[in-house]
């Protein structure tokens, strides 16, 4: 490249700050996520400032908003869409909204089933009308419970009648308190694997505090992208626009 060309860059020249390979920037031309580049006579990319700063967004929006949504955005963006882009990222921090208030019904529910003034359980097991009367729900809803993945009770081996172990009745309450805060059966069954996958509620409340701990990083993973895609938003404005 001649050394009057001070704004172009080469495909290095973007990678080597990123830690990234040469074909990785290629690729990422290739699929969109930056902005075509013009070729030289004999046929090199020239990358400027502008393919800098739009790989910069993308690196930051994929550890917000991962792959899929990051892709989405930078090529809603060069392709002038906007709206399209804006709503990605609006979509992303709905999906983490939902999540946070996941994470705050499951905490509050290990906590009640986990308190102090919670009376001891024995080993006995229950049949579904007791399990029923003591949650105030029907029968049915406990079967119900049963289709979607939520409560695994045994069965009698003489009468073949549902049982319910004692957590069993830890989840079929937490099932019940998460239910209660308006969240579908196939979420609670997913809360509820992961109350087995830890061992039980105690267990899960350290991986709850870890999951927090995920949450935070993805916000403020966020706000990076924010700024970096801000920064790309602004390169790209024709000059003289507000």
């Amino acid at each position: 490249m001649k050394p009057s060309n001070t704004g172009v860059r080469r495909p290095v020249d973007l990678a080597r700050p990123h830690g990234l390979s040469v074909q990785a920037v290629r690729n990422y031309e290739r699929d969109g996520v930056l902005p075509p580049a013009e070729r030289s006579p004999t046929g090199y990319r020239r990358f400027t400032e502008v393919h800098a700063k739009a790989l910069s967004a993308y690196l930051a929006l994929i550890a917000g908003h991962g792959y899929a949504a990051g892709g989405e955005i930078m090529r809603a963006v060069n392709r002038g869409d906007i709206d399209t882009a804006l709503r990605a990222v609006d979509q992303s921090h709905t999906l983490l909204q939902r999540d946070r208030e996941t994470l705050d019904a499951v905490e509050a529910a290990v906590a009640i089933l986990t308190g102090a003034g919670r009376e001891p359980q024995g080993r006995k097991t229950v049949p579904i009308s007791a399990l029923a009367h003591r949650l105030g729900v029907r029968p049915a809803t406990l079967r119900k419970w049963e289709r979607a993945g939520i409560l695994r009770p045994a069965r009698d081996p003489g009468t073949r009648y549902r049982v319910y172990s004692p957590d069993d009745v830890r989840d079929a309450e937490l099932a019940h308190l998460l239910r209660r805060g308006g969240y579908r059966l196939d979420h609670i069954a997913g809360v509820l694997h992961r109350v087995r996958d830890a061992g039980g509620t105690e267990p899960l409340a350290a991986s709850l505090r870890q999951w927090r701990g995920r949450l935070t990083e993805r916000g403020k993973a966020m706000l990076t992208g924010a700024a970096r895609l801000a920064e790309y938003l602004d390169s790209t404005a024709p000059m003289g626009d507000s």
